[in-house]
C-alpha cells in the first residue's frame, strides 16, 4: 500500500519540485538578523591558514576584533570585502595585531587549509605590512553554524553558482566576545572603522580624544555607519521648527476666518 502510494505522489513531486526551486531566492534568504550584545562562543576551535587549531578567543586575546564571515574560494565578492577592509584599516590610526586582531571566517565548511592560504596570497601582495596580521581560518560544520546563527549572519546555497549567496560585511567584537556593531559593505569607511573599534574597546584603545569624538557620532543599524549626532539634531529641530510654523500658520488663518465672519455679522 506504501509502495502505490509512494508511485502516486512521485508524479506530483516532479512538478512540485521545479516551483519550489523558483519560489526559493537564496539572495533574497541572505541577510543579517540584528542582535545587538550577543554574545558569540569564540571558545569554538578553528583552523587557522598555518594549520592550527585555534579558538577565536585566542586570536583576539583580549582584544576587539574584526570578524569577516567570506568564502576563500569565493570568485565574487569576498576578496574585494577583505582588500576593501584592508584599505579602511590602511586609512585610521589604529593597528592590527597591536589594537585589534581581524579573522576572515570561512562559512563553508568543505573549505581547506590551502583555500585560507590561497585567500591570503592576494592581500600579501597588496598589503604586506597590515596582511601579516589577519588570520583566515576554516571550521566544522558545527563551529560555523554556532557562530553564525549567534551573528544572525544568514546565507544560503545557490545551487545556479555551485556556492553560498551571502552578504558582504564586518562584525566588530568586543574584548569580552560580544557583538558590537555589523558595518556592511564592500570596504567601509576609515572613520566608521575607527569608530566602531573605539566603541567596542570600550576604553582599552584609543586616546581620550577618540572617546570623546564617539560621543559625537550615533550608530545606525539599518545602515551599519556612524553619523553626526548635530545632523540628527538638526534634523528633529527643523522638523520641530516646520509643526510649529504649520500651527502657527493654521492658528493664523482660524482667527481670520472668525474675524471675517464678525465683521459680515455685524
Amino acid at each position: 500500500m506504501r509502495r502505490f502510494l509512494l508511485l502516486l505522489c512521485l508524479p506530483l513531486l516532479a512538478v512540485l519540485a521545479p516551483v519550489c526551486a523558483m519560489a526559493f531566492n537564496p539572495f533574497e534568504a541572505a541577510r543579517i538578523d540584528q542582535k545587538p550584545d550577543a554574545g558569540l562562543p569564540l571558545d569554538n576551535e578553528f583552523v587557522t591558514e598555518d594549520g592550527a587549531r585555534q579558538s577565536l578567543k585566542s586570536l583576539a586575546a583580549g582584544r576587539p576584533m574584526l570578524l569577516v564571515p567570506v568564502l576563500h574560494r569565493c570568485p565574487n565578492i569576498c576578496g574585494v570585502t577583505l582588500s576593501g577592509l584592508m584599505e579602511a584599516v590602511n586609512a585610521q590610526s589604529f593597528k592590527p595585531g597591536r589594537d585589534f586582531a581581524m579573522v576572515a571566517m570561512s562559512i563553508d565548511p568543505k573549505e581547506t587549509t590551502a583555500d585560507a592560504v590561497a585567500s591570503l596570497e592576494e592581500l600579501r601582495r597588496r598589503f604586506p605590512a597590515l596582511a601579516r596580521n589577519i588570520h583566515a581560518v576554516t571550521g566544522s560544520a558545527r563551529a560555523i553554524a554556532a557562530m553564525t546563527d549567534a551573528l544572525g549572519y544568514r546565507y544560503a546555497w545557490d545551487q545556479d553558482i555551485g556556492q553560498y549567496a551571502h552578504i558582504a560585511a564586518t562584525a566588530v567584537v568586543t574584548p569580552e566576545g560580544d557583538l558590537s556593531r555589523w558595518l556592511y559593505g564592500l570596504s567601509p569607511s576609515p572613520e566608521d572603522l575607527k569608530l566602531a573599534l573605539t566603541e567596542a574597546g570600550k576604553g582599552r584603545i584609543g586616546t581620550w580624544t577618540d572617546q570623546i569624538l564617539l560621543l559625537c557620532y550615533h550608530y545606525d543599524p539599518t545602515t551599519g555607519q556612524y553619523s553626526p549626532i548635530i545632523w540628527d539634531a538638526l534634523r528633529i529641530g527643523g522638523a520641530a521648527t516646520a509643526v510649529s510654523l504649520a500651527g502657527f500658520l493654521g492658528l493664523a488663518i482660524v482667527r481670520e476666518r472668525k474675524q471675517r465672519r464678525e465683521r459680515a455679522d455685524g
